[in-house]
C-alpha cells in the first residue's frame, strides 16, 4: 500500500512538471538585470530626428544591457529618493510594466532593477492584433493598478493613468531611437484576452503596449 502511494506521488509531481503552470510568487528570485549604462547613446536632439514606429522585426534578441537600459529608460530609478526617469500624478506610480519573452512574463521592479518572474508563459501573441507581435523579443504591456492612486476622483484615475502611460512610452520611443532598435506603441488589443492571459486582477486595467525589437532587414 505505501509502494502505491509512493509511486503515485511521484507520477503526480511528474504531470506537474509536464504541464506549463503560472509562477507562484515567491517561487523563484528576482532576475537581477545589469546596471544601465547611464553615459553614451545618442544626443536627445539626434534621438527625437530619429524617433518612428516600425512594425516589423527580426526576432533577435536584446542583449542583456540593451534589456536593462530600456527598463530603466522607461521608469527607472534616477534619483536617491526612489523618483522615476517619468513623472507620476502624486507619485503614485500606478502604473505597472509586465515585460513579455519568449520564456515567460516577468514584472519590471524599477527599486530593484529586476524582472519578477509571473508567468512560464509565452504570451507574446496576446499583446496586440497585429501579427507582428509575435516576432518582437520582448512586449511591454503597461497596466495600471488604480488602487495605487490616492487624492483623485476615478476619472482622475483614469486619465492620469492614460498620462502616465504616455511619458513611458514616449521614453521607449526615444531610449529605441538612440540605439538603434525597433518599437511601436499598440491600442489594438483584446484587453479582456490578453488580461485573463496574465492572470491580472479586476481592478487592474491594461492601457497600452510597445513591442520591441531590431527591425528586420529588408535589403536582401
Amino acid at each position: 500500500m505505501k509502494d502505491k502511494k509512493t509511486a503515485a506521488f511521484f507520477l503526480t509531481v511528474l504531470v506537474l512538471l509536464a504541464v506549463p503552470m503560472p509562477l507562484l510568487a515567491g517561487t523563484r528570485e528576482p532576475l537581477r538585470l545589469l546596471p544601465p549604462q547611464k553615459d553614451g547613446g545618442q544626443p536627445l536632439m539626434k534621438a527625437l530626428a530619429e524617433r518612428k514606429s516600425t512594425r516589423e522585426f527580426s526576432g533577435e534578441e536584446l542583449a542583456p544591457q540593451v534589456l536593462s537600459g530600456l527598463l530603466w529608460a522607461a521608469a527607472g530609478v534616477n534619483r536617491p529618493d526612489g523618483r522615476r526617469t517619468v513623472p507620476s500624478a502624486h507619485n503614485a506610480r500606478e502604473i505597472d510594466i509586465y515585460v513579455a519573452k519568449k520564456e515567460g512574463l516577468y514584472l519590471y521592479n524599477a527599486e530593484q532593477h529586476a524582472l519578477i518572474p509571473v508567468l512560464a508563459k509565452d504570451i507574446r501573441p496576446f499583446a496586440g492584433k497585429q501579427d507582428f507581435v509575435r516576432e518582437a523579443p520582448v512586449g511591454l504591456i503597461f497596466v495600471a493598478d488604480p488602487g495605487k492612486f490616492r487624492g483623485g476622483s476615478e476619472e482622475d484615475a483614469k486619465f492620469y493613468s492614460a498620462a502616465d502611460t504616455g511619458f513611458i512610452s514616449q521614453n521607449v520611443y526615444l531610449y529605441c531611437a538612440s540605439e538603434g532598435l525597433a518599437t511601436v506603441v499598440l491600442g489594438w488589443i483584446d484587453r479582456e484576452r490578453l488580461a485573463k492571459e496574465m492572470g491580472l486582477r479586476p481592478e487592474q486595467k491594461i492601457i497600452l503596449t510597445q513591442p520591441v525589437g531590431y527591425a528586420k532587414k529588408n535589403d536582401r
